[in-house]
């Protein structure tokens, strides 16, 4: 029988079979139907968006920005292409181009809920939650079945505060679906009880997918809360160690390696003493260990009227990374931060600020509190005159305590010691000797530390003088933060939405007799005294 149909019909024909076996991960056969569209017919951007989906799937980002412009350059109306090159954008750290892909692709009106998920994971990965809201709204409305796109509207309202719809998303991700994610995220951030807890189905959930180590990880660590929150911390402890066993043995942590950084931003704050640079801008860096206070700082001063939160940024490591050139493909590392001795402190202060501006749209004083920026510390005061960088502190072992409960993003190598608690105490003690050393050699009217128990003990006597060490006057809205209707993306994101609270505050007692191998560690480096301790 003759075929009838236009060339063009048969391509649109061969593409919608490349994109189902694309989704089958048929790679090979996908490829080649693509590829022979694109020799027949040069100008079909639809062959080169499959092909950059293609590329995409297998992790080559710079590639695949490359073949989702040869799309675009074809059909500039083509929304998918732009929401998965600002994609691609996005996981190279081009950040303001990664934005402004996105922001065409929205204003293409893209009907599917593919391109509608991928705009909002782009802008939230951007810092810009309450632009990412709308469009996971939209993709979840178009396909309400999908767990992922169900998933990223959950968290990006319980980064909003609207934790009631968050836990709404979050079941229907866990609905049906055997998706590990939805409940354990709702457990994360809703109080358990005896009489009304989800730890029996986190337990079927562990039991089907132990052997997967990062949805063991995940279902461990919403049951250890759910049994901190149940008042039993020796089954807390237990399932800990359970969720980051299989993890821990895939992952590779040094030790020595995270001593080297620690010595390497020590030996910045000398090498970068006597250089002068002329950039502009007086941001307010927020930092420290991880679950330290760093979020409650940051939601105080920017409770202040002419002062904004940025959120937590790595622009300034990808600026001095970029201008160093050194060969790791780590941001930060040794050589990194010694470069600090030679690049152009002015172009890499200039330079973060241009990021965070053109990026984020923020023209007035901004905070960033990336807790990692601490190791930072000595180069962001010599590229910026007029930065502040408040280090937060908390008490060794409850530190220690807060870092082995979070559940840091895996593929963050930086986070790594956070699988033992042995490791922990030391990453602890190495962190310790560092901002000992920073407080000893850097300007006190530029780097000061805050301790989370004072805070807590008067609110009002350690916002002042932080206010005062910022050059801001006070004001007295910076005492409600937990009234401050600006998303947050960090692991307090429901805590601080609360007035303050202490019983955070010497958790560790509850937990002493797990935490020996720990608190010896800090004992015997002279981070906790002997008689902190009620058993041993």
């Amino acid at each position: 029988m003759p075929n009838f149909s236009s060339p063009q019909e048969q391509h649109a024909l061969q593409l919608k079979q490349a994109a189902t076996l694309l989704a089958q991960q048929h790679y090979r056969e996908a490829h080649a139907l693509c590829m022979g569209v694109i020799r027949a017919d040069p100008a079909n951007a639809e062959a080169f968006y499959l092909l950059g989906l293609l590329t995409l799937q297998h992790a080559n980002y710079a590639k695949a920005e490359e073949v989702f412009t040869a799309a675009i350059a074809r059909d500039a109306g083509h929304a998918a292409a732009h929401a998965q090159r600002a994609r691609c954008l996005i996981a190279l750290s081009r950040r303001a181009e990664a934005v402004d892909a996105a922001r065409r692709a929205g204003a293409l009106s893209p009907p599917g809920a593919f391109t509608l998920d991928t705009i909002g994971v782009v802008l939230s990965r951007a810092g810009l939650h309450g632009e990412a809201l709308a469009w996971y709204g939209r993709a979840t409305a178009a396909e309400p079945g999908n767990a992922d796109y169900q998933y990223n509207h959950g968290a990006a309202l319980q980064f909003a505060g609207e934790m009631a719809s968050a836990r709404e998303a979050y079941r229907r991700c866990a609905a049906g679906t055997g998706d590990t994610r939805g409940l354990a995220a709702l457990v994360q951030i809703t109080r358990q009880s005896a009489e009304a807890n989800e730890v029996a189905g986190l337990e079927r959930l562990f039991a089907q997918h132990k052997d997967d180590p990062d949805a063991a990880l995940r279902i461990g660590h919403a049951l250890a809360k759910a049994f901190e929150d149940m008042q039993q911390p020796e089954a807390a402890l237990l399932w800990l160690a359970r969720a980051k066993a299989g993890k821990r043995a895939r992952i590779s942590h040094d030790a020595k390696a995270d001593a080297a950084l620690f010595d390497a931003a020590m030996g910045a704050a000398e090498t970068v003493r006597r250089r002068t640079s002329q950039a502009q801008g007086a941001p307010v860096f927020i930092c420290g260990m991880p679950r330290t206070g760093t979020t409650l700082v940051d939601r105080i001063l920017s409770s202040h009227s002419a002062l904004t939160s940025a959120g937590e940024l790595t622009d300034f490591a990808l600026c001095l990374k970029r201008m160093a050139k050194t060969p790791s493909n780590l941001v930060l590392d040794p050589a990194t931060l010694g470069s600090a001795a030679r690049v152009d402190l002015t172009s890499l202060g200039n330079g973060y600020m241009d990021s965070v501006r053109t990026s984020l749209g923020i023209e007035s004083r901004f905070t960033d509190k990336m807790p990692l920026n601490i190791l930072l510390a000595p180069v962001t005061l010599a590229a910026l005159p007029g930065a502040r960088v408040i280090c937060l502190r908390r008490h060794p072992a409850d530190t220690v305590l807060s870092n082995y409960r979070q559940m840091f993003a895996t593929s963050f190598s930086y986070y790594n010691y956070a699988y033992t608690l042995e490791d922990t105490a030391h990453y602890y003690v190495a962190f310790d000797r560092m901002v000992r050393h920073f407080e000893a050699h850097l300007p006190p009217d530029r780097f000061t530390v805050v301790h989370y128990e004072r805070i807590v003990a008067d609110l009002e006597t350690e916002a002042r003088r932080l206010l005062d060490f910022c050059a801001m006057p006070f004001e007295v809205q910076c005492l409600s933060f937990h009234e401050n209707a600006a998303p947050v993306a960090t692991a307090s994101s429901a805590q601080v939405r609360e007035p303050l609270y202490t019983t955070a505050l010497g958790r560790w007692k509850r937990y002493e007799a797990g935490l020996k191998p720990a608190l010896d560690i800090l004992e015997a480096a002279g981070c906790l005294a002997a008689s902190e301790r009620s058993c041993d």
